[in-house]
């Protein structure tokens, strides 16, 4: 008989499992997704000018091509539109609790019970409280799911509006306003254009500055569509040639290789060509390795940093008064304030509780950091396996990818947890994984001096894939074989 599972996360990793278990003739599977809608962080992240720098062709699933992308890179509403497509498509949104959260999750000896809440905090009744059984749980609440606010004194004191950008308030109209905006990676650099359109004056609040690429962006035309849809092998061409690239030029230089100087020298010629102003680019550019931190790839953040009203300011912030952001030099009088400040990447699973096996309690576990064999099994928690868990994000290719290989190392697993009851992976095999894992990690830039949200707060790379993604592609198309076993009592 099969399983029954229960998948925490109705994002790409999530539906990804749920097609899969669909499309193999198992419906004995809920999707709890807390928000009311699917679509993870494309859901979260409607700010003005949200996107993905992974070309949509490759930033989708192989079994379900599509050929409705009108850009080379997607923005967001394309990104939750083709989830919602797949999902209607593939017949799963049925399965999905929406509006529900996951407290806890215990494991009983034979079965994971979980803790779940219906209703949406805020609401002028409690959320009510339920308990439900399964065999297996496959958790896909991603790692940028929880917004990081700064730990600014006086920000509760701010008299205008203020939010996160994956919380935008939509409802606040930015036309002539005195914006700052804090922080200045990805997210910011795609709002940051838009903004500076609207607001009467933007500050932007720099810690670090980051290495920017371009990012050639092109609308396909009616006949490239016409031909990616019609053409034989054209799609898959193409999304073959846009993956092979991310493995050949920029996977050598997160592993300080060969392309290291040519892509510093690119994000150089890059500045030196849109910021004119000498004073401007010494404060844009970076004094670490290019890939320390997370690449920008974006051709309209640096013009927007050159506009007459926008101003960039590098002085440390001391505090946030009731008008507005204080730093070193003094005041910066503002209405909004925009917290592009990421989020809290490796605390995995948070603040959801799980206790596995004799009562294990997986953040004692995790407290120096979290680990999991290939990304996605844990000893000591039976029958719970991670998408997009620790050490499985890129720097250089597609999560889509890596999503799918830990589906297959999943689906992989079911007939022996149908067989033989509840099944754990090795501690041997999980302390071999993680010095396997320390190894390849000392080549890689990431380790080079920098803070970037790959890392815990005492310096442990807990995010990143540190290989290329044909070698994880084979790890986890192993057979499960020796690496689990049954799960002791206790």
């Amino acid at each position: 008989m099969a399983p029954k599972v229960a998948i925490i996360g109705a994002g790409f990793g999530g539906l990804c499992m749920a097609i899969r278990l669909e499309r193999a003739g198992i419906r004995s599977y809920t999707v709890f997704e807390k928000a009311d809608d699917l679509g993870g962080t494309w859901r979260d992240n409607s700010y003005p000018g949200a996107g993905c720098d992974i070309p949509s062709h490759l930033y989708s699933y192989s079994f379900e091509k599509y050929a409705s992308w009108t850009r080379r890179y997607p923005g967001q509403p394309e990104i939750l539109g083709y989830l919602s497509h797949c999902a209607d498509k593939y017949d799963v949104r049925r399965k999905i609790r929406f509006g529900t959260e996951v407290r806890r999750a215990a494991f009983d000896g034979r079965h994971w019970r979980l803790t779940t809440t219906h209703g949406e905090e805020g609401e002028q009744t409690e959320p009510t409280e339920a308990t439900e059984s399964f065999d297996m749980m496959v958790v896909s609440v991603g790692q940028l799911n929880r917004p990081h606010l700064p730990e600014i004194p006086g920000m509760s004191d701010f008299a205008g509006t203020s939010f996160h950008s994956a919380r935008w308030n939509h409802d606040h109209d930015l036309t002539g306003r005195q914006v700052a905006v804090i922080g200045t990676g990805s997210s910011a650099a795609q709002l940051i254009p838009p903004v500076a359109a609207q607001a009467g004056r933007l500050h932007v609040f720099q810690r670090t500055p980051n290495w920017v690429i371009p990012k050639p962006d092109a609308a396909f035309g009616p006949l490239t569509r016409l031909a990616l849809h019609y053409v034989p092998g054209l799609q898959r061409a193409y999304r073959e040639a846009v993956y092979r690239y991310g493995e050949a030029t920029l996977y050598p230089a997160l592993a300080q290789g060969w392309s290291a100087g040519l892509l510093r020298k690119q994000a150089l010629r890059h500045l030196r060509e849109q910021v004119p102003d000498p004073v401007l680019r010494a404060k844009l550019t970076p004094d670490y390795p290019i890939g320390c931190k997370r690449v920008v790839i974006d051709s309209r953040f640096y013009p927007a940093l050159t506009r007459d009203n926008v101003d960039v300011i590098t002085d440390k912030i001391v505090r946030i008064t009731p008008r507005g952001v204080e730093t070193t030099e003094g005041l910066r009088e503002v209405d909004t304030i925009v917290y592009a400040t990421g989020f809290r990447s490796t605390e995995f699973l948070a603040p959801m509780e799980v206790t596995g096996r004799g009562g294990r309690s997986l953040s004692e576990r995790w407290a120096r950091g979290a680990e999991a064999y290939l990304g996605i099994s844990v000893p000591e928690f039976p029958n719970m396996f991670l998408l997009y868990g620790p050490n499985t994000n890129l720097g250089h290719n597609s999560i889509i990818f890596m999503l799918e290989c830990q589906v297959n190392h999943i689906m992989a697993c079911l007939p022996r947890v149908a067989g033989q009851g509840p099944i754990e992976v090795r501690p041997e095999v999980m302390a071999a994984w993680t010095r396997r894992l320390d190894a390849a990690m000392d080549r890689m830039v990431w380790g080079s001096g920098c803070q970037s949200w790959y890392k815990t707060a005492e310096g442990r790379v807990t995010n990143n894939w540190p290989g290329p993604t044909p070698l994880y592609r084979r790890l986890t198309a192993r057979p499960p074989g020796d690496a689990y076993r049954p799960s002791p009592a206790g």
